[in-house]
């Protein structure tokens, strides 16, 4: 065994003891962590507390060599999820945030540039000054570029004829992305969507924060919301347990 530090965020705490817990954590070194933590459940030990739901800790581990869980020996709280609206919306989307962190990784495959995005996802959910469903869908996005599934927004996905300038497009959910009109028959789980909602998708990939004070309208955030949620499900092979949780943006971040 090695023992190992690492910054991490707690997505999941399952009991296993009176005083031990079962952790999932997903650290910026080395991507997601399952271990035990012997004693988290004491009010004093060497976990101090640190181990709640969307904290950020400081985390040291042994690392076990074979399929065993890792042991977990210490943690030390930087910084613990708070939200500082009273709109629940921004508690579910941190929580929708863990899910997906624990559905989308696997174990020991470090994506340090999602961890960032999760930190700042979180932070900016902390917040009441920003909508929390513009917050989730550009999460959403990002994570899915992060980690190779961002579906085609510019190009058909089956033939490569660029779709530009179309008012409205088919968007292939088990395909991956959007469909011109002479690949578009015979495919299944196909919704369409706006040249305006494709737009966003791409705008919200991008760099910087531009998103934060772009007009959203609330046709485009319903269709983004719904082609966002079959999409993730369809990635995940599953509905996502939060998700029915997860609303559009607020009404005052759109135009």
């Amino acid at each position: 065994m090695s023992t190992e530090k690492a910054e991490a965020l707690v997505l999941r705490v399952i009991d296993f003891s009176e005083t031990s817990a079962v952790v999932t954590l997903f650290s910026r070194e080395f991507g997601k962590i399952a271990g035990l933590a012997k004693g988290a459940r004491r009010p004093k030990g060497p976990f101090e507390s640190a181990l709640d739901l969307l904290s950020r800790v400081r985390l040291v581990f042994l690392r076990k060599s074979s399929d065993a869980l890792d042991l977990l020996t210490e943690a030390k709280l930087e910084k613990r999820f708070r939200t500082a609206s009273r709109d629940l919306s921004h508690l579910y989307g941190a929580y929708y945030v863990a899910e997906l962190l624990n559905e989308l990784t696997h174990d020991f495959d470090p994506h340090p540039e999602l961890f960032d995005l999760a930190v700042d996802t979180l932070e900016k959910l902390g917040s009441a000054s920003i909508s929390s469903g513009i917050v989730i869908l550009r999460f959403e996005l990002t994570a899915l570029r992060m980690l190779g599934h961002l579906p085609s927004t510019r190009e058909c996905v089956e033939c490569g004829k660029s779709i530009a300038g179309e008012r409205r497009t088919a968007f292939g959910l088990s395909s991956g992305g959007v469909l011109c009109e002479a690949c578009r028959p015979g495919k299944r789980h196909v919704v369409s969507l706006s040249k305006e909602a494709v737009t966003w998708i791409e705008t919200l990939v991008e760099p910087g924060e531009a998103w934060i004070t772009k007009p959203l309208e609330r046709r485009q955030a319903g269709e983004l919301r719904g082609a966002v949620s079959q999409y993730m499900s369809h990635v995940l092979g599953h509905k996502p347990r939060m998700l029915e949780y997860i609303g559009l943006p607020s009404a005052s971040a759109l135009a």
